[in-house]
Formats: C-alpha cells, structure tokens, sequence
C-alpha cells in the first residue's frame, strides 16, 4: 500500500465515513461501482500526505476536506515534524465533519430507581475495568452526576489540626467532617468526591473512607491550601458528588463501575430510542507534537470549519493516565506549580492540559472550528509555539478553560519560548464545570499576543489571565495586546481574587485596550474588572468600559507605574476603585477618566502601614455620584470628602460633574456631546466593534 500511495497527488483528497482506506480518496464521494472514493479515515489522509512529503510528489497547497458525520477518535491523532507542509484539514462546504472522542450509547431499558423511572443500560469494557468515565452528553448538554446538596452547599464543620482563622499556605488537609448525617457510607462510596470552594480554587476530594461514628471523611488526595473560606473564619463550602442514592432529578446520571451498568433519569420528552447519549473515550483529541528543543517543529498545518467533541477528564497528577504524565513532565514552567497527589488544580487550573495539545507548533492555524463538551481546557499552546492563530471559533461546555497558552519561563530554556499568537474573534463560554477556576484564556509564560475582539461569559474564574511571575522578577510576559474583548458573568458567587483581565508581574508593552467587562461577583473578596495583581508593572489601561461588581471596578495589588487613563469605570459594590499595597514608587497614574458611583466610595485602598494613596497619582478625571450623594474616598487616614481628598495632591484639575451617559442604569455609556468630560481631555470610547466581528463557529466558514 505504501508503494502505491506515491503515484497518487493532488492538491485536494477527501474523508468520509462511508469510504475506505483502500480508496485514492480523490473523489467526494463513491464512484458507482463503488472501486474509489474518499478516505475512510483522517488517520490515513495524514498517511498518505506523509509518504507524498517524503517522495517529493506534493504538488503545494492540499487541502482534506472531510465530509459529514461523526469520526471516532478513540486515541489522539498525533501530528509531528513529518506533516510539516501546507495542509487544511476541514469539513467539506456545506456540511459538518465532527471529531469525537466519545461513543454513543445505546440499547436502554426501564428500570424505577429511588420511585422514578431510569433509563438502564449494561457496558461490558466498564464492568471489565476497560473503561470508566465522569461525564455524559445528552441531546447535546452536558448532564450532571447526582450530588448533594440538590442546592446551595454544605460547609465543613471540622478539620482535624487545623486553627481558624487562618489564611492560605500549605493545607494537605486529608480529613474532615461535615454536618451531622450530611454524608453517609452510601453505595461505591470510593467514587464518592467532595468538592470544596475556597479563596481562588476549588478541591475535589475522592473519599478513601469515612467513619459513620465519627462522621470522619478521608481522602486519598490532600487540599492544596487550608480548608477555609477567603476571609479564614469560616471553614469551606462544599458539596457531595456522584452518590447514587441522590439519583432523583431529571437529567441526573450515575455510573455504576462495579457492576458496570449507567443509569439515566431522563428530561421529559426524550425518548430512549431517538435521543442522542455520549459517554467520552478520550482525554485528548489531536496533538501538535514538535521537538523544540531540538529545533524540529510541526509547521503549516490549519484546520478550520472542524467541530471537536465528547473528551473526558481525570485530575492533575493522575499518575495512572499517561496524557497527564506526559503533559505534565514536557510543562516544566506548569508542573514547577504542582505539589504532588493534591485536590486542586493550580490557580486558573493552570496544570491542566487540553484536549487538543500544540508543542512546539509554528504558523498552524485552528479557524472557524467549535470545541464543546470537553473535559479540560480546549486548547493548550506549550513550549516552543510561535505564530499560531486561534481565529472565529467556539468554545463552550468545557470541564477546565478555554485557550490555555505557556512556555518556558525566563530562567528557562528559550528555544522553549512560546509567543506571537493570535487570538482573535472566539465565543468562549460555560467554562469550568468541573474544574471551576479555569478561566477563558490563560497566557502565562508567553510574549508578543494579540488577545482580541472575543466574548467570554459564564466561568466561575477570572475571563482572561497574562503572566505567571508573582512580583518584580524577569518576566517572559509582556508586549501582550488585549483589547476589545467583550467580558461579562464570572464568579456567581463561588470563589474570590478573581478579575475581568487579571495580570502578573513586569509586563512592559502590554496593554489592555478597548474591552467591555461587567458583572463579576465574588464569594468573600476580589471582584474585578481589571485586576492588576502582585508586581503587575508598565501597564496601560485605557479606552475600557467595566461596570458592575459586587468588589470594585479596578484594584491593584501592588505594582509600579502602571498607566490608567480614558476608561469609565462604574458601580462598583464596595467602591470605584482600590490600592491595597503602596511601596516606594509610583503605583500607578489615573488621567482622564471617568468614575461613576452609586454610593460606594471612589476609592478605597492601604493595608500596609505606607498609605497607599500616597504612592499614585490622580488627575483630570470627571467623577459623579448617580444618585447625587457624597462623594468620598476611603482610606487608613478615613473617609474623605472630595475637597480633602484633594488636599492631599489628588486630582486637582479633576471635576465633579454629571458625565451624561445616554442611560447608566442600562448599562449605556455612550456620552452627549455636551459631556463636560471631553474638557478635561477624555476621548469618545467606541463600543461598536467589541467582541467577535464575525458568528464564530463552524457555520461562519460554511455560509
């Protein structure tokens, strides 16, 4: 077959689920007598462009043009040095080629389960030990595992050696009770799972015993910080996951390992025999793997118009699933984070692969695709990636994040250097649904990106996160461009220390530009729109509109002579603005820009014994109260009115005065001509062009 495949070029072959790789995969479709066709499989068109490549027979461009159906990938399809060429991958025009990692589950019966009716079925490879997974799609959603509470959550009552308050540092909790009769030694109780909320992560605990007695729980896996709340009075929230006997709700699932058999309580209307049920296969689906270190890289490659779906998940440090292994042991700058057999993930999940993984990937682009229903972050762009292009996609129903983007550190190796990426024009959305700290798009170590013009809505985290360097330290972060990104819907309550864009260490060159972020609430503290965290430095913040928290609009950690200038900032829960931390330099300058209060104060900021007031800088800004009440700045030196706050160097040249935005209360900002802003130097925002610019998806290429 090898021999034969060389006398076969072209610029175009195709894929089809009712072709066979016997075929030329020249034609679209079947000739008559059915002698030649398309490919049967994506696997063998990259066999076939490998061995052209080799003979020198490649005529340029290819394209693989895959026509519709479903292709099971029951492993990930590997792509390495060798398919370095020119080649799209993408759904033949008009219709819709998806990549599953999953398998479609059939043949139920009825059973009642706990009074309703269940729908039941017996899986041979799960009863084998062969196959065992944490998530099912039905009709298209992901549906839950049973839990408890059914709403709300419980709240650890005890953790054995542990002192409250107190604060984050080393937990290694790996015991704890919770209230009286909460947990019970209920059926398969080793896939049983606690799932606590505390400061900016969540801990997922698989229960390795529990005492009825003492109602003790015990966990295989320690926390990775102390089991208490943000504020360190209150031990955490959590909930109780996957218990069979709370297998009550429509919509709810239970697998059964030891006597491999699923359950599912359906939703009214869905009907055994017509309605779609994936259970997934895979951890991964496609692999992008150069050797960097080496200098070989996977180059060229694009895949566009592509749906990718159906992966499950394991934790990180799952020392029995190889893809973690690997991914953790290639991920210095990640796996530097990882403290051995914990509960969490880092913070942002950082240690968390993708289900597609690009390593040492140059110029490959992935276009107009959609990736949804995963069990990890989407995408995740390693070491040594230069120059891709994440454009017009979406991203959605995701266990981790989003677009996942790291490379060595700057003590590290640089031909391990990561940077130049595009990514532009993505609905990234309904993310962290198992691991709830995932974020929209993390960019640690990573230099010279473009983050634009993507919507991001509905994590539990902080939308969009650059750098990974806590104070002033070498940082391999900066000239990163994020703007016009339109950010909204993150929190619900659940952690805290979370931002809208959120930011680390020196960064000279970036600059968050353009974006519309609102409506970010936090558990204990920290909702923000713009967060610039510990040692964030040689920022510029300018031309964003951010409104509504229940924390404040901007806040500082502490940081150096970052520029903040021609923003609106509004309503912010507990104030304006903060600065927690003023060391000696110059914090940051505030320069026409707009504050608008509801009756917080404007500021608030200082827990260090240096007031931080004293180490910005203020002026030219036009602030109002919408309800026409005091105007004050809050501080260790107290509540200051405006002509105080002023005596104090700030803002002499600033106004108090009524910006006239169109209709604050619903939520347009847009300025009268007659807006006394524009004296003090404040530009128009153009809010029109926010967010993607095109319907990201598959049906965007399509049309």
């Amino acid at each position: 077959m090898a021999q034969s495949l060389l006398t076969i070029a072209s610029d175009t072959y195709y894929v089809s689920v009712d072709g066979a790789d016997t075929w030329s995969g020249t034609l679209p479709e079947p000739n008559p007598d059915r002698t030649d066709g398309p490919f049967r499989s994506v696997w063998h068109a990259q066999q076939v462009l490998r061995a052209l490549k080799s003979a020198g027979m490649l005529p340029g461009p290819v394209r693989v043009l895959l026509r519709g159906g479903r292709y099971l990938v029951p492993k990930p399809l590997v792509f390495t040095p060798d398919d370095s060429m020119p080649v799209t991958y993408a759904s033949y025009p008009g219709e819709e080629a998806v990549l599953c990692g999953g398998r479609r589950i059939t043949g139920w019966r009825t059973e009642k389960v706990h009074g309703g009716e269940a729908w039941v079925v017996d899986l041979p490879d799960v009863a084998a030990g062969r196959w065992y997974f944490r998530e099912l799609f039905v009709s298209d959603r992901r549906r839950p595992r049973p839990r408890l509470p059914k709403q709300g959550l419980y709240r650890i009552t005890d953790v054995p050696g542990l002192k409250v308050p107190c604060g984050w540092g080393d937990g290694d909790n790996r015991q704890f009770r919770l209230g009286d009769g909460q947990m019970k030694a209920w059926r398969n109780l080793t896939d049983v799972e606690i799932v606590a909320f505390h400061f900016w992560i969540d801990e997922r605990f698989p229960v390795s015993g529990f005492d009825e007695k003492s109602q003790m729980i015990s966990s295989s896996r320690g926390s990775f910080a102390p089991l208490v709340e943000a504020s360190g009075e209150k031990l955490a929230p959590v909930f109780i996951d996957n218990v069979f006997e709370a297998l009550t709700e429509p919509g709810e699932w239970y697998l059964d390992r030891a006597a491999g058999r699923l359950y599912y309580l359906p939703m009214p209307g869905e009907d055994p025999e017509t309605t779609a049920v994936f259970a997934p296969a895979s951890l991964q689906l496609l692999r992008l793997e150069g050797k960097p270190e080496q200098g070989k890289h996977v180059e060229w490659l694009r895949f566009e118009n592509l749906s990718f779906e159906h992966t499950d998940w394991v934790q990180p440090g799952d020392e029995a699933d190889p893809t973690w292994t690997a991914w953790k042991d290639d991920t210095r700058s990640v796996s530097r984070h990882y403290r051995g057999n914990r509960a969490s993930a880092a913070q942002a999940a950082a240690d968390l692969p993708g289900a597609i993984s690009l390593r040492g990937a140059r110029n490959c682009t992935f276009a107009h695709c959609r990736f949804a229903h995963l069990g990890w972050y989407a995408l995740d762009i390693g070491d040594g990636c230069l120059g891709n292009r994440i454009v017009g996609n979406e991203i959605y129903d995701l266990g981790g994040g989003g677009i996942h983007l790291n490379g060595a550190a700057f003590e590290e190796a640089p031909e391990l250097r990561t940077g130049n990426t595009a990514i532009l024009d993505n609905h990234i959305h309904e993310g962290g649904r198992v691991f709830h700290a995932s974020i929209g798009i993390l960019s640690m170590h990573a230099f010279g990106n473009t983050i634009s013009h993507n919507h991001i809505h509905d994590f539990y985290y902080s939308g969009i996160s650059c750098g990974w360097v806590w104070g002033y330290k070498p940082n391999i972060s900066r000239d990163n461009v994020i703007e016009k990104n339109h950010i909204h819907d993150l929190g619900h309550g659940l952690l805290s220390d979370m931002g809208g864009i959120y930011t680390l260490g020196v960064q000279p060159g970036t600059v968050l530009r353009g974006n519309l972020i609102h409506d970010v609430t936090k558990l204990n503290y920290g909702a923000w729109c713009l967060y610039t965290d510990e040692g964030s430095s040689h920022i510029l913040l300018e031309n964003n509109v951010c409104y509504r928290t229940n924390g404040e609009i901007f806040h500082q950690h502490y940081g150096r002579e970052n520029i903040v200038r021609n923003n609106i900032f509004a309503f912010g829960g507990e104030s304006v603005m903060a600065f927690s931390r003023g060391e000696e330099h110059n914090g940051f300058t505030l320069e026409k820009n707009i504050f608008i209060t509801h009756g917080p104060p404007i500021y608030r900021g200082g827990y260090n014994n240096l007031l931080a007031h004293r180490r910005i800088r203020s002026d030219m800004n036009l602030i109002w109260h919408s309800k026409e009440g005091n105007i004050t700045f809050s501080d260790k030196d107290g509540d200051l009115d405006f002509a105080a706050w002023q005596a104090l160097g700030h803002d002499l040249f600033s106004m108090c005065a009524d910006p006239q935005c169109a209709d604050p209360a619903k939520d347009d900002f847009t300025l009268a001509d007659s807006s006394p802003a524009f004296a003090l130097g404040f530009q128009r925002i153009d809010m029109s062009d926010v967010g993607p610019r095109q319907t990201p998806g598959p049906q965007a290429a399509a049309s």
